[in-house]
This record gives structure tokens, sequence and C-alpha cells, in this order.
């Protein structure tokens, strides 16, 4: 998975440490599956401890928390994905410009 699957995936962990997996591919919008692999990798990184809980309505629940080490690497993340963020702002807002002087050209060579 992508660096910012992670990031979107440790973001919502931050906010909400007892969030069920399957909560967490519905709020993105991913499978199952893919948040599994996701939050595993994340464990083996060791950017998340998960602990398991009991709860009355799952018997079998975790609580995923980011660790210092985790938080370090969201910082990272965080920073590099508004740096290319930022990146695509500028080039589509140069695009619109762009399009905006050739509209008004040829808007101009129609009069």
């Amino acid at each position: 998975m992508t660096e910012e699957a992670h990031l979107k995936i440790m973001r919502l962990l931050e906010a909400n440490p007892g969030i069920s997996q399957r909560d967490i591919a519905r709020e993105l919008g991913v499978s199952l599956g893919k948040v599994n692999y996701c939050l595993k990798a994340l464990v083996e990184k060791g950017h998340v401890k998960a602990q398991n809980f009991k709860n009355s309505s799952n018997k079998a629940a975790y609580l995923y928390l980011l660790t210092p080490r985790g938080v370090k690497a969201k910082a990272r993340i965080t920073a590099a994905y508004l740096q290319r963020k930022i990146a695509d702002y500028e080039a589509i807002k140069a695009e619109i410009e762009e399009l905006r002087a050739e509209v008004a050209k040829r808007d101009k060579a129609s009069r």
C-alpha cells in the first residue's frame, strides 16, 4: 500500500484507537483485506501497536495505538504528502491560468 494509505489509516487510528478494521475500510472506501494488510504492515514496521481488548458488542476487538515511532513516521509522511499536494495544486493552478488565457484569446479573436 502507498504511504498515503498508511497516513489515512494512522490518522483514523490516532483519532479513534478502538475503530474496527471494518469501520476503517468503510471510512476509506477500501476493502477489509486491504485494511488488514496495511495494519499488519504498520505493526511490522513498529508504527502501530495492536492490543486485544474485551468489548461487550465484539468479543475480540483490538485497540490500535500509534507508537512513538509511528507518530514520527506519521509526521514525516504528512510533510511529504503535503509537499506533493502543494506541487499538484500549483501545477493545476498554472494549467487553469493557461486555459483562461487561451479562452480569453479565442474570445477576443472571435469578436
